[in-house]
Formats: C-alpha cells, structure tokens, sequence
C-alpha cells in the first residue's frame, strides 16, 4: 500500500505495532519457508532477492527483504504504535485513537491481517486439558516437544510442515477434517498461484484443479512422506485433562495439542463502528471499502478482501487497485466541492 501510495504521491502514515520491520513474518516458526521461489513472493517496485542458500527463501529472508523493502522507499512509519480504536470525527475525517495519541486521516486503509487474531475451534472440554496448548501462531520449534505424544490439528500446509518436523521428534498424530490433497512433487507455489488465479478468472486450465488449500510438497513435507510419517487421521470430538476422546469413545492421553487451524481477521479496532459481522469480517465491495464507512478500506484479509490478496505477491497486485480508486474519490470529491 505504501508504494502505491508514495507514487500516487499521497501524504499518509503507516502505524506499526511491531517494534521492528517484517510484520507477521517476525514470529514465523523457525523453520518456515516460503514454497514458491522469490520472485513470486515480491511486492511491487522490487523484487525479492534470490537467497543466498540452496532452496526457496526462508523466514528470515522474508523479513530482511521487508526491512530492506521499508528502507529502499523509505515510507513514512511510525513504531511502535497500537491502534485501539477507529472513530468517527466531528469535521468529517477517522480519527484513529492508539497507545501514542490519536490520528485524523481523510481516509483510513486496514492492513491488520490475521495473526494476531488465531483461531482455535470450542471443542468440549478443551479448557479442562492439562497438557500443552498453543496455536501454530506461537509454535517456535520442535525440540520442546521431544519424546511427547502430539497431536498437529489442521489439514493446511501449515500443519504439514509442523506435523513433518515434530514427528522427526515426538510421537506425533496428524488431525485434519478430512483427508489433505498433496500436490505433484514437481507443483510450488508459483504454479499454484498461476493455476488459482486463473481458476478464479474463470479461465480453462488443463489438468486437476489446484488450491491454496492443496499441500505443496516442501523439502520437509516430501521427507516425512518417504519415511511413512504423513497418516492423517479425523478429528476428535472431546478433550479430557489428560487427552483426546475419539468418534469412537476411545480416549487417547495427549501431552500437547498444535493448533494449525487458521485465523480470523484482526478487526478489533473497528468494533466501536458496530459494522463487524457475526463471522468477523465488514461488508466491502469489489475492492475492499467498507459499505457502512466509505473512507475505510480493507486490505489483505483474505480472499474476501480481494484473491490472494493476503499473500505477498497478492497484496501488492491488490493495493495497486484499492490507491487508484481512493485517488479517484478524492479527485471525484475535489471536484464536487468546486462545482458547489
């Protein structure tokens, strides 16, 4: 948005609440990669670096390339700050209260994302389980889980990583809600995100469908499955102190639960505007502004603000749309004004 924004020569602030460049990316488990290569997780105006190391790039490339990215352009960012809550001012602009004293602004641009805001699904009993619990948010390595019996929930490629290096470690049983789909060895991300976003174009693509969804067969993920380590099984219906009841009444002891179950839109700020629906999300159009608020726009959601528009190469295809529209409302407004 910020490079958008700085050609389209806009006077605007980024609020960060991270005290450091990289966003989400900064707590990333150790030894997340990205599986597309680097050119196709770029923002605009510069391409990702190909690293410097065998493989596609790794957490920690991502988040030198953002900080190099924020440095390059230098945007106009302000850290750290927390945004509490979005009102709305008596002269007719948002006022954006935070931690650091409030903002007026014409217009206001979420990009919150979801990691702040994880989801673990209300299974019965899983307050009274007296083993571990964390969500994939927080998870950081797999040593902590050595000799455990763990149970990795989630049939995303989140779960498949995590599942494929604690099972190097710990007995570990992968839960997903029905069986994953492996794409080919030879499909990453780059042709996952070709054939997706001409499946969403409505465009003929030959060959099976492919999804964000679909499990890309990182080096990780393609060792676990030689040594016979990616069984799947359903999930279970009730948790105990000590574990996990199953469909079938049997009840297995757990030491530790991973949560790889996703996230919901980080939308507190918005909550005293009363336009956040029952599922999390804000009525938006076409290009993600807010129907109840039109000086708000909402980026990088997920695909309900825009396809693809919360991965990398996604966003910065997305926020080139959004800052040409919010230009063209300001000039349409500007232009209003001097006919009255």
């Amino acid at each position: 948005m910020g490079w958008h924004l700085l050609r389209s020569q806009r006077d605007f602030v980024v609020l960060d609440d991270g005290t450091l460049p990289g966003g989400a990316w900064r707590h990333g488990w150790d030894s997340l990669r990205l599986f597309s290569p680097a050119a196709y997780s770029s923002l605009p105006g510069w391409q990702m670096p190909p690293p410097g190391h065998y493989g596609f790039p790794t957490r920690d490339d991502v988040i030198a390339y953002l900080a190099a990215y924020e440095t390059r352009y230098d945007f106009p960012v302000e850290r750290p700050v927390q945004v509490s809550q979005l009102h709305k001012a008596d002269d007719g602009r948002l006022r954006v209260e935070t931690d650091r004293g409030s903002w007026l602004a014409k217009t206001v641009i979420g990009a919150t994302g979801t990691w702040s805001h994880p989801f673990i699904p209300d299974i019965p009993g899983r307050s009274s389980f007296a083993g571990i619990q964390l969500h994939s948010a927080h998870y950081v390595r797999p040593d902590v889980f050595a000799g455990k019996t763990v149970l990795v929930v989630g049939g995303g490629n989140s779960g498949a990583q995590i599942h494929a290096e604690i099972s190097q470690v710990a007995h570990s049983n992968w839960v997903t809600q029905s069986p994953p789909v492996f794409l080919p060895d030879d499909v990453d991300g780059r042709a996952l995100f070709e054939r997706a976003t001409a499946m969403h174009r409505g465009e003929a693509i030959a060959g099976p469908a492919l999804g964000f969804a679909n499990i890309v067969m990182v080096p990780p993920v393609r060792e676990a499955r030689d040594r016979g380590a990616l069984a799947n099984v359903r999930p279970f219906i009730q948790m105990t102190p000590n574990g996990v009841v199953w469909p079938e009444a049997a009840e297995t002891k757990v030491d530790a639960i991973i949560w790889c179950t996703g996230f919901r839109a980080a939308l507190g700020f918005l909550g005293d505007l009363g336009f956040v629906g029952d599922d999390g999300r804000v009525a938006v159009n076409a290009l993600g502004q807010a129907e109840a608020e039109p000086r708000l726009w909402l980026h990088g959601y997920g695909d309900w603000t825009g396809f693809a528009s919360a991965t990398l190469i996604g966003s910065g295809r997305r926020a080139r749309a959004i800052v040409r529209a919010i230009v063209a409302s300001d000039a349409a407004q500007a232009a209003s004004t001097a006919f009255r």
